[in-house]
């Protein structure tokens, strides 16, 4: 029924009443575009509701299921007037013998539409069969088509059809519409997958019961499996069903990598082969099985496959305590040695995922947006280059007494032979041969479950250059705005050998834009680890203005390329705003720009004539604000001096400090920075002198450094650092230990040199200059290490962290507690409901103080399930805020990600759940 109603959104199912009060309809949708709006009929609504109350819905405390009887044939039809029914071939005569048997109100007949593949009309129906008599009685309403199809589920009706002009009679076995709607779904790893319902396949034309994919989460995700996929084969097994799905799986060990086909409906009658990476770390629960539950009303859950599937369990390296001793990698059920490694194609693949970016150069850049960002990626463009004739060597950072690695097996040797002999590609310059064997392509995806520290995308591509390579390990340095967070997977492939391995994030810097990455070299066999090596670097002597370098990079499909170019700016200071979503900014960063380059969208290195890396030029993420609700993500690449990097490398190569950390299963040392956490800006000293400094302090400051002629202001300190207190917005630094300061690399070097000093207070002597006036303050220093981002917490949906750098850097913290903070909400969740957004801190829970993560869990662990919580927040901008919110420990059961040093795993643990057997 239609009428002007003008109902809109939000009114659907509420009743339609005569001017009697009696319901005759239900409101079922509108048009925004005008005043019309659709009814339902009641008859169909009444016959559930008898069914309800014969059933004893209504009539006890227990709810009882109660099924309603549907029956379906898989077939749509449409109601069309007399006229196309004729065109159609319709008999005059049938046409009499229908209006004579229906009301003169009647005007038309139903029509096939479409057949579902693999139904009880299949080569029965086709479109454009006209409907005459179902079981001998006349049927031209879809009410009277519904009622006999309900009344005859599992039982044979009778259909009487015209087909262009020939009368047929057909007999058609009626589905149970239940047994084709499915009651039950697999999660894994953020994964919808369930049979193929009625509905969808009456959308996409496809065999009802089929492997679909209603959300790819991250695992398909990362192999480029799109959403409305059918699974067609997986681990070379022929998958129909979801239990066939499940039983491949359950052979699977973490880390693995198998092929896995597919079709869209977009593409139906082709399929796409990807590779799929089991999940290592457990960032999602273990593989679930959701079943509706017609009694409770709820969708129970349980584990899919039994707790012994080599899918459960854990693997990790054994760990070696004697460094001495170990000859090799250890070995585990994920170690890189018993990884299949992947043979790089030179192509892109052909399942790309919407999130990489909306454009075709999504392989021309290292990094990338979500799709809801509708950002552009940057990738490089570079090739090959040997050089005739020269023989250079190897001067890379490798451990002292470094071998080949072992070679095994005939086959290997013939691939080594074979790759050896390969005929060189034609070089444009020195630099780039020598370099080409150190670069290395990231591919880095991000758990949407666990994306913190305000990362802004689930998919990042990027270029580095391996700067250590030895036996037992190998490092490489990439920008962080290709390894953003150390809750990633990483898979990098080789310039000089075309194989990918996984890489774990080891060092991420807490203020220069660098991570350092670790892989096991003896996963890249004898051939790969023959011409494999580290790049030799060259902190020293630091590039000047008018320095000729190489800018040597890759692009996605790993060939390298060159161009000269001349320094123009050496110490160019790093200015980069703040984002909506905290996340990194480099800070207190002199970088290097060139006169020409490749473009924002090409990273690399740059190197001397000889090959001598100087500098990583690494891509910078920002937001450009055009106003206070529009903003756009930038990207853009400089020179990051390589000096800090290998100061990094020498310290975790020489094994000096640190707390330790598994890598390929040796126990290392990894390195922590001191760092006066204070964000910097450079001030010219004619500014400087217009505030009153004095010509004694400008003359110091250019004898100390007559290039740069300036002085560094405080812009702001960081919110819970021990300069917090000390230092004021707009002091400017003039000396440390009494010596003149003029660049950032002065203040990082006296926060080194405390290290090394007799007094362990970790404090600078400092002489600012304040409103005309100078003081000297002894500020604390801060010890911080490259971890990042060490524990999660999922409570309601809202993931819950420690907060991080980036939101210490805006210089507020509650007082009432600082250490839970909402990093992000998950979709339907409660936090979501109840609006317990990001960008907020939880400092009370019911009245109970929550001053850390651990005093958080133990307030949130005497909630029970259905209980409603009164949380009070502080927002970012200062605003305290209190709301209540219902626990829902059946569907968002509380749980901890965290990162376990010892086994180099991140670890999933439920804190509280309704279901003890929820994982």
């Amino acid at each position: 029924m239609q009428a002007a109603s003008g109902t809109k959104g939000g009114s659907s199912g509420s009743p339609v009443i005569d001017w009697q009060g009696r319901a005759v309809a239900l409101n079922a949708g509108s048009k925004l575009s005008s005043a019309s709006a659709f009814f339902l009929p009641l008859e169909r609504v009444v016959r559930s509701l008898k069914f309800l109350q014969e059933g004893g819905y209504f009539s006890t405390n227990t709810r009882a299921a109660v099924s309603i009887p549907r029956g379906t044939l898989q077939v749509t039809f449409l109601h069309k007037g007399f006229d196309e029914t004729r065109r159609l071939g319709l008999q005059h005569e049938t046409e009499q013998l229908v209006r004579n048997s229906t009301p003169p109100s009647e005007t038309g007949m139903l029509v096939v539409d479409s057949v579902v593949p693999g139904g009880p009309a299949q080569n029965h129906l086709e479109p454009g069969d006209v409907l005459v008599r179902m079981n001998g009685e006349v049927v031209t309403q879809f009410l009277k088509m519904e009622t006999l199809l309900d009344d005859s589920v599992e039982q044979k009706i009778e259909l009487q059809i015209e087909r262009g002009s020939t009368p047929l009679t057909v007999d058609l076995l009626v589905q149970d519409l239940h047994s084709i709607t499915p009651d039950h779904f697999l999660e894994v790893s953020g994964a919808v997958i369930h049979p193929l319902s009625y509905q969808q396949a009456r959308n996409f034309r496809f065999n009802c019961g089929l492997v679909y994919v209603a959300e790819p989460g991250y695992m398909l995700f990362r192999a480029g499996v799109p959403r409305h996929s059918i699974i067609k084969k997986f681990a070379g097994e022929g998958i129909s069903r979801l239990e066939d799905l499940i039983t491949v799986l359950s052979k699977l060990s973490r880390g693995a990598r198998v092929p896995l086909e597919y079709i869209s409906y977009k593409e139906r009658h082709q399929r796409k082969s990807v590779l799929v990476t089991i999940d290592r770390h457990e960032w999602y629960a273990p593989p679930q099985i959701y079943k509706r539950d017609d009694s409770s009303g709820l969708w129970t859950v349980k584990l899919a496959m039994r707790q012994e599937s080599p899918h459960l369990v854990s693997g990790i390296y054994p760990v070696e305590q004697d460094l001495s001793n170990h000859t090799g990698s250890c070995t585990g059920e994920v170690s890189p040695k018993d990884y299949i490694p992947e043979q790089v194609s030179q192509e892109p693949r052909d399942a790309v995922t919407s999130m990489e970016t909306s454009g075709e150069h999504v392989a021309e850049g290292p990094n990338s947006q979500d799709d809801s960002d509708n950002g552009t990626k940057k990738q490089r463009v570079e090739e090959n280059s040997s050089v005739d004739g020269d023989v250079i060597a190897d001067c890379s950072l490798n451990e002292h007494g470094e071998e080949r690695l072992d070679e095994s097996g005939s086959v290997e040797d013939a691939v080594l032979r074979d790759y050896q002999g390969a005929a060189p590609v034609a070089a444009t310059s020195v630099a780039e041969r020598v370099i080409e064997p150190t670069l290395v392509m990231f591919e880095v995806h991000v758990p949407s479950s666990c994306m913190l520290d305000g990362v802004h995308s689930q998919h990042f591509l990027g270029t580095g250059v391996i700067v250590y390579h030895s036996e037992t390990m190998g490092l490489v340095a990439v920008d962080k705005n290709t390894v953003a967070v150390p809750v990633s997977d990483v898979m990098i492939s080789f310039a000089a050998f075309p194989i990918e391995i996984p890489a774990e994030v080891v060092f991420l810097h807490p203020f220069h834009n660098f991570a350092l990455v670790a892989y096991d070299p003896s996963a890249l066999g004898a051939a790969g680890a023959s011409v494999i090596r580290a790049a030799e670097l060259l902190p020293e002597p630091a590039l000047c203005r008018g320095d000729s370098v190489y800018l040597v990079g890759l692009s996605r499909s790993l060939q390298a390329t060159s161009r000269k170019s001349i320094v123009t700016n050496p110490s160019a200071a790093l200015k980069s705003g703040s984002s909506d979503v905290p996340r990194y900014r480099a800070t207190n960063l002199e970088v290097i720009e060139l006169d020409t380059d490749f473009g924002s969208t090409f990273s690399g290195v740059l190197t001397d004539e000889r090959g001598r890396v100087q500098a990583l030029w690494g891509s910078f993420s920002t937001q450009l604000k055009y106003s206070s609700s529009s903003s756009e993500e930038h990207q853009f690449v400089r020179g990051i001096p390589i000096n800090t990097i290998s100061q990094i490398v020498d310290r975790m190569t020489s094994g000096t400090g640190g707390p330790p950390r598994l890598i390929n299963g040796l126990q290392r040392p990894m390195p922590c920075i001191r760092i006066l956490e204070v964000e910097l800006y450079p001030t010219l000293l004619s500014k400087a002198r217009s505030f009153g400094l004095s010509d004694a302090w400008i003359q110091a400051l250019v004898k100390k450094d007559p290039k740069r002629r300036q002085v560094l202001q405080v812009k702001g300190c960081f919110a819970g650092s021990k300069a917090e207190n000390l230092l004021e917005q707009g002091d400017m630094v003039l000396a440390i230990n009494k010596q003149p300061v003029t660049c950032f690399r002065d203040i990082e070097d006296a926060c080194q040199s405390l290290d090394h000093s007799s007094h362990d207070d970790g404090r600078l002597d400092l002489t600012i200059f304040r409103q005309g006036n100078e003081i000297e303050l002894l500020v604390g220093t801060d010890v911080r290490d490259g971890n990042g981002a060490k524990q999660a917490i999922n409570w309601c949906g809202g993931i819950l962290q420690d907060p991080y750098p980036a939101v210490r850097a805006l210089g507020f913290l509650p007082e009432e507690g600082h250490g839970v903070y909402v990093a992000r909400w998950c979709q339907g969740s409660p936090a979501h409901r109840h609006g317990l957004f990001a960008l907020q801190w939880i400092v009370e829970v019911n009245g109970k103080p929550t001053p850390n993560l651990d005093a958080f869990v133990d307030v949130t662990k005497a909630i029970e399930h259905g209980e409603f919580v009164r949380v009070r927040t502080v927002h970012l901008n200062g605003k305290p805020r209190v709301l209540t919110l219902k626990q829902d420990l059946h569907y968002w059961p509380t749980w901890e990600l965290r990162f376990d040093p010892e086994t180099a795993m991140w670890r999933r643990k439920v804190i509280k759940a309704l279901d003890s057997g929820v994982l």
